[in-house]
């Protein structure tokens, strides 16, 4: 299952367990949650919910993980012939969530369990020779 979350004038496509970096949310260092209102919710099955009669009391709950800036950004403007420079740095504060559960009210949330482990892949067979292959 997974959602699209739309915060700091973003949009976000987040499955459980996922690590983002978004905008600057007010919240506690280490453990405070935030609850967002999802977008578009795909559950398992594959069923698309986006309208807003649908998604009425659907949620993304995450947990703050801690408050950092981002890479600074070089801004430099310049007029040909007159001698104008400007030199200008940026650093956006942002916050780092992690997602805990995506609720979507009349079906089961989705979680993951700490102990639980994903299923091995299927190894695909191999591919069939075409015979544009050159032998030899």
């Amino acid at each position: 299952m997974y959602a699209v979350i739309r915060t700091g004038g973003k949009q976000y496509k987040v499955q459980v367990g996922d690590v983002i970096d978004v905008e600057h949310v007010a919240g506690d260092d280490g453990g405070g949650n935030v609850e967002l209102v999802p977008l578009l919710v795909v559950d398992d099955e594959g069923k698309v919910s986006a309208r807003p009669s649908e998604l009425v009391g659907a949620k993304v709950t995450a947990s703050v993980v801690g408050h950092h800036r981002g890479e600074k950004l070089r801004v430099f403007t310049y007029k040909n012939k007159s001698g104008q420079r400007h030199h200008q740095g940026h650093r956006q504060s942002l916050t780092r969530l992690k997602v805990e559960t995506i609720d979507l009210p009349g079906r089961k949330r989705a979680a993951r369990a700490s102990s639980a482990k994903r299923p091995p892949k299927a190894d695909a067979p191999p591919a069939e020779p075409t015979g544009n292959e050159q032998e030899g």
